[in-house]
């Protein structure tokens, strides 16, 4: 299968290239970004852009493909609601409604988080803001899932490319292996999620809204 992935550069998305490299059925990924990456395969094929806001000018290289891994995603913190809203919801939706077109019944994965409010109703602006990506990108023509990870714990190498935050997860890794063995609830791993990602690709299980239980579950 050939497979699109956005946010390649983030810690999430890392750890789903990696598995999508690893696995004998993907024939090709495809990153796009607008930062290259630090790696080459066989496999692996660049889309650089300058913006993520409009992808028309380039909607035709994204045709033909069977699944769109989307990783992308920003902090809260520090940002208003119209901020947020534009990278988390239209950057999102700008990106599935151009797939829908190009490559209907195809699977979209996108990684939302633990907390989010399906309601759109809730004082959390954050949980509110992703609950309305969710619910849009659900009634969309495609094979939707969302993934709503707590904590997750990088592996094989993977990690946050803020310096701080790196070294961060570096220091602590004994203690958050050991809660994540114990806390499956609320926590999961980069390599869960990269292979759970191409299970339900593979599978089209149900339900499409997936927590840690069962990310980790399609990840073994």
């Amino acid at each position: 299968m050939k497979v699109i992935l956005f946010g390649a550069t983030g810690m999430v998305g890392q750890g789903v290239l990696r598995e999508c490299l690893l696995a004998d059925d993907v024939t090709e990924v495809l990153s796009v970004g607008r930062t290259p990456l630090s790696r080459a395969d066989p496999k692996l094929r660049e889309l650089l852009l300058p913006s993520l806001d409009d992808l028309t000018p380039v909607a035709d290289q994204l045709a033909g493909y069977d699944a769109c891994y989307f990783c992308l995603g920003v902090s809260s913190v520090g940002l208003d609601e119209a901020a947020y809203r534009r990278i988390t919801y239209d950057l999102t939706l700008g990106v599935a409604r151009l797939l829908a077109e190009r490559n209907p019944g195809s699977t979209f994965t996108y990684v939302s988080g633990q907390g989010t409010d399906s309601s759109e109703q809730g004082r959390t602006m954050w949980a509110r803001v992703k609950g309305k990506t969710e619910n849009d990108l659900l009634a969309l023509p495609l094979e939707t899932y969302v993934f709503r990870p707590g904590f997750i714990q990088p592996m094989n190498g993977e990690g946050p490319r803020t310096p701080a935050l790196r070294w961060g997860y570096r220091a602590l890794a004994p203690v958050t292996k050991l809660a994540t063995r114990a806390f499956p609830k609320y926590a999961t791993t980069t390599e869960a999620l990269g292979r759970a990602m191409l299970q339900v690709t593979r599978e089209k299980p149900e339900p499409r809204v997936l927590g840690n239980p069962e990310i980790t579950r399609l990840g073994r």
